[in-house]
């Protein structure tokens, strides 16, 4: 009897393994299995509710999901490994530097992905130090902070372009109303400023770089569009 026990024992998916590692541990991978769920929830709130909506790109949509994954599993796999703090701020250095040799990250962007890395390794290493009130109190936290940048204090992201102005009257400090509005009939665009970087008598000629509200600017793309 006592060896017929000890050998369904034995057999139980917990006992199950090789070179000393369990086949599967119930308990910690129940615990994985809701820590990814929770962590993909959080992630994608920040990037389809918040960064979407108000940048309006979904260029980022991949990097953002992909990374914050692989951060979250490599930190929570490795939680029990002995681990110094150059580990961690190593991760965030590796991260923190990412530059894409086709286009440089704006940093906007750079924020929301430095968000991401932040809660996947938050919702990783919390594993039995904090309670799960604290742990969603947390990312509830982080969400409304970012939403309260977003909504309330209204910080837009701003847009540049550099043209070449051939009416160089306009230039003058005098007749600036009329330059802006010349500007915004030629470009289509809601001209929030201006700069006047180089002036040329000989060609008259100017170069001149304005700055637009990027939300503006999708907006009235899409009327058009729509139209």
């Amino acid at each position: 009897m006592n060896n017929t026990l000890s050998f369904f024992l034995n057999i139980l998916p917990g006992k199950i393994g090789m070179f000393d590692v369990k086949l599967i541990n119930v308990e910690d991978f129940t615990q994985l299995l809701l820590r990814v769920g929770f962590n993909l929830l959080v992630t994608y709130i920040v990037v389809f509710f918040l960064y979407a909506k108000y940048s309006r790109r979904k260029d980022f949509y991949f990097s953002y999901f992909a990374i914050g994954i692989t951060v979250f599993t490599l930190c929570f796999l490795l939680e029990n490994v002995k681990l110094e703090l150059g580990f961690a701020l190593g991760l965030f250095a590796i991260f923190g530097i990412i530059r894409y040799r086709t286009d440089a990250i704006p940093i906007k962007e750079m924020t929301y992905l430095f968000v991401v890395i932040g809660i996947s390794v938050m919702n990783a290493l919390s594993a039995k130090v904090i309670s799960f009130v604290e742990l969603i109190f947390t990312n509830l936290a982080i969400i409304t902070t970012i939403w309260l940048l977003e909504k309330i204090l209204m910080l837009r992201q701003e847009g540049s372009l550099k043209i070449t102005y051939e009416k160089i009257e306009n230039i003058h400090s005098q007749r600036s109303e009329e330059l802006l509005k010349d500007l915004e009939e030629r470009t289509g665009i809601k001209v929030k400023r201006y700069e006047i970087e180089q002036i040329d008598f000989l060609k008259d000629i100017c170069k001149i770089r304005i700055f637009f509200d990027l939300n503006d600017a999708s907006n009235q793309v899409r009327n058009k569009n729509g139209k």
